[in-house]
């Protein structure tokens, strides 16, 4: 029987460092056992390695409202929205859990349960915690991109004064439910913007989403600030829940255990590797770059391999 040691790393900040520095970091940690499947885990629909904006978009070509989900496993569910100007979701909210957004083109108002409206641009990042009424609009007379996420199977209420959507085969009911809009707490903001943050000195990045079910990291930076590529190096990979990011600046290069070559993604694009699959994304090209990694633990952990491969 063939058998590999997996060092084990918990921890958020593990996100910002290259693999090499995170094995350099726990090198002197006695290794543990961790299973792996013989063989890679395969993709599941929607899911695949590399889902290319320009791709989606000319899926939809011609329409003016639409939307695609890119991810949808047990943990997340992910999918982008195209609106026309004027196009307005109405006052609602998510009973047990945290939305999010992010603007990749347009400008869209929000109006948040407890803030003052705002407009998000491009490269805005907003959230509503659990019993938060939010609402929006695609303002500016152009039409506006954005990727949303929430809990797998998450459900949305509305308040009474606005009608709900037809449901087959489900009635909407009036309800109570000692409704009490979610505390901003663990460093999470309404509306956060990575241009904006990006002009701090020697910006890295953190936390976006901090959520008991849900995480969500900015990770920013430039390849030419990392060590050199090794191919041999696997990088990490997670036993309980796949990962997946949005590039939204720049471009990222993935190498992914069981993909012949690694993948190069672009603002816009989405990327997504499977639990028990080692990658080992990096910073690609001369200009600063970002992705927006999302899973669903709070401090998922990161196994390395104990043992470089040959």
């Amino acid at each position: 029987m063939k058998t590999k040691a997996a060092l084990l790393i918990t921890g958020a900040g593990v996100l910002l460092l290259s693999t090499a520095v995170a094995q350099r970091r726990v090198s002197n940690e006695e290794a543990s056992w961790a299973q792996k499947p013989i063989q890679v885990p395969k993709y599941t629909p929607p899911h695949k390695p590399h889902t290319k904006i320009a791709d989606v978009r000319a899926a939809h070509k011609g329409e003016a409202n639409w939307s695609q989900i890119a991810v949808d496993d047990d943990h997340l569910r992910g999918e982008y929205i195209y609106s026309a100007p004027g196009t307005k979701v109405s006052r609602r909210f998510h009973p047990d859990t945290r939305g999010w957004w992010v603007v990749l083109e347009g400008e869209i108002r929000f109006e948040i349960e407890g803030q003052e409206p705002f407009t998000a641009t491009r490269g805005s990042m907003v959230q509503a915690p659990m019993q938060t009424i939010f609402s929006m609009e695609t303002v500016g007379g152009k039409p506006s991109l954005r990727w949303e996420v929430n809990i797998a199977k998450a459900k949305t209420l509305y308040p009474k004064d606005v009608e709900p959507p037809k449901m087959p085969g489900w009635e909407w009911i009036p309800v109570r439910l000692n409704r009490k809009p979610g505390a901003w707490d663990n460093g999470n903001k309404p509306h956060i913007n990575l241009f904006e943050l990006a002009k701090q000195p020697d910006y890295r990045g953190g936390r976006f989403v901090h959520d008991d079910r849900a995480v969500s990291n900015i990770i920013y930076g430039n390849a030419s600030k990392m060590p050199p590529y090794d191919p041999k190096a696997r990088g990490h990979y997670h036993p309980e829940c796949a990962e997946f990011w949005l590039i939204m600046t720049g471009k990222i290069m993935y190498p992914i255990e069981g993909q012949k070559d690694p993948v190069i993604a672009s603002e816009g694009d989405i990327v997504y590797v499977p639990p028990f699959t080692f990658h080992a994304p990096r910073f690609y090209g001369d200009e600063p770059s970002c992705r927006l990694a999302m899973n669903g633990y709070t401090n998922i952990a990161h196994l390395v391999d104990a043992v470089q491969p040959h």
